[in-house]
């Protein structure tokens, strides 16, 4: 398997930058996500977020790594970069891309399933930043975030551990409208890559520790909105 690493060096060989071309490939590797359960005994997971810096000029990545059991963090690393492209409504995975993978890279051991800051399939083409980086990495991903992309659901219960469906134009379910805090605002739970959709939204439960965000999305969500340059790769 390719690491992290290697992937960072180029992570778009097969993309000329241009946003016609990367609407293609984004079908393309939707089409390579798998939704079934595959992934080994959780001993270490990552959890990444992205951000940006000085008008979008800079691309900040944050990756944590934590014991899968305890979900004690064990180490950390920041990756900040030049941006590559600018804002594309639909393809904000391949601009926060590039930095993800520096920052995974940065980690001293690998996680055997990255949670994401961001949407796995529930997204107009079925490829989210945790499904993109799922594809490319080969790696088990689930994305959690904050807000809907697209899709729509029927009405969700106040508590805890309440979740309904939400569905694309067609129909298909595409992730979970998650409460993760009794009367506070549900997640969007959707499966990146070798995990299925029911075990998506049970792992994400499982990772609560009385906030709103999963242990993991959480801490790396505060790891990237730390301004200063401790930790960080600087590349």
């Amino acid at each position: 398997m390719i690491s992290f690493s290697e992937l960072a060096a180029s992570p778009f060989a097969e993309w000329d930058g241009t946003p016609a071309a990367a609407r293609v490939l984004q079908k393309q590797l939707a089409e390579q996500v798998r939704l079934e359960d595959d992934f080994p005994p959780l001993r270490l997971l990552a959890g990444v977020d992205v951000g940006f810096e000085e008008g979008g000029e800079i691309t900040r990545a944050a990756a944590i790594l934590l014991d899968a059991e305890t979900l004690q963090p064990i180490a950390e690393c920041v990756a900040r970069i030049p941006t590559s492209m600018p804002y594309v409504p639909g393809l904000l995975s391949f601009r926060e891309l590039p930095a993800l993978l520096s920052a995974l890279a940065g980690l001293p051991q690998e996680p055997d399933l990255i949670v994401v800051d961001g949407h796995g399939i529930a997204h107009p083409r079925g490829l989210g930043i945790a499904a993109h980086l799922g594809v490319v990495t080969g790696r088990p991903t689930i994305g959690v975030a904050k807000k809907i992309l697209t899709g729509h659901h029927c009405e969700l219960g106040d508590e805890r551990g309440d979740k309904v469906e939400l569905l694309d134009r067609q129909n298909r379910q595409i992730g979970w409208v998650l409460r993760s805090k009794r009367k506070v605002r549900p997640l969007i739970v959707s499966p990146g890559n070798r995990v299925s959709m029911h075990k998506a939204a049970e792992l994400v439960l499982s990772w609560d520790r009385g906030y709103r965000l999963p242990e993991p999305t959480r801490l790396a969500d505060r790891l990237a909105s730390r301004r200063d340059t401790k930790g960080a790769k600087l590349l």
